[in-house]
């Protein structure tokens, strides 16, 4: 019995060798298979990532700057300064109860816009670490238009150490404003060589 048990053992370990795997070796193979990644397609490799993944914007993706907000305590308020002191030109005044809540108004040179909006109960309107600026081709005439009209400034034109001519105000709620020229150095880097030569003038 013993003689023949052997032989069948013998048996099956040669049809293995000749190409049959035993059930051993077809459990080994495929538990090999399942452990090995799955080889990535050639679509997968295309694949978008997704807009938190993306090192830079893409060419399709045009974002355009539009307006800057105010808050203020007087909308009313400001829309005269704006107004009277600046020459905006009013769009749209949105009145609650009769009070001006909400309003937009267009710079008087190109098509840059700002909004004014009522500030909440007991919210604060400090604009700390915020500048508005407006640029202005004849920047030392049109300050002492305003000087003239009573208007005063923290700070009247002068050249900065960056290349451009600067004045300071304040609306009447404190937001700190710059009229300025800088012309075509506007999207050039600031260079401070020219911005002393042109102080030594």
């Amino acid at each position: 019995m013993k003689k023949k048990a052997t032989k069948k053992k013998a048996s099956a370990v040669k049809k293995t060798a000749h190409g049959k795997k035993s059930a051993t070796a077809r459990k080994r193979v495929a538990t090999k298979s399942a452990r090995a990644p799955a080889k990535k397609s050639p679509v997968a490799k295309k694949a978008v990532k997704p807009a938190a993944q993306r090192t830079s914007v893409d060419a399709g993706d045009k974002l355009s700057f539009n307006h800057a907000m105010i808050y203020l305590k007087d909308v009313g308020g400001g829309i005269d300064f704006y107004r009277r002191w600046l020459g905006f030109k009013l769009i749209e005044d949105f009145r609650h109860e009769g009070r001006s809540v909400y309003a937009r108004l267009r710079a008087p040179g190109g098509d840059g816009t700002i909004a004014l909006h009522q500030a909440g109960p007991g919210a604060s309107v400090a604009s700390d670490g915020v500048r508005l600026y407006f640029e202005v081709r004849d920047l030392d005439d049109f300050c002492q238009n305003l000087r003239r009209r009573g208007f005063y400034f923290t700070q009247l034109p002068q050249m900065m150490p960056w290349g451009w001519r600067h004045a300071y105000l304040n609306d009447p709620e404190g937001h700190e404003i710059s009229l300025y020229w800088a012309g075509e150095q506007r999207m050039a880097k600031s260079v401070m060589k020219a911005a002393k030569q042109a102080g030594a003038k």
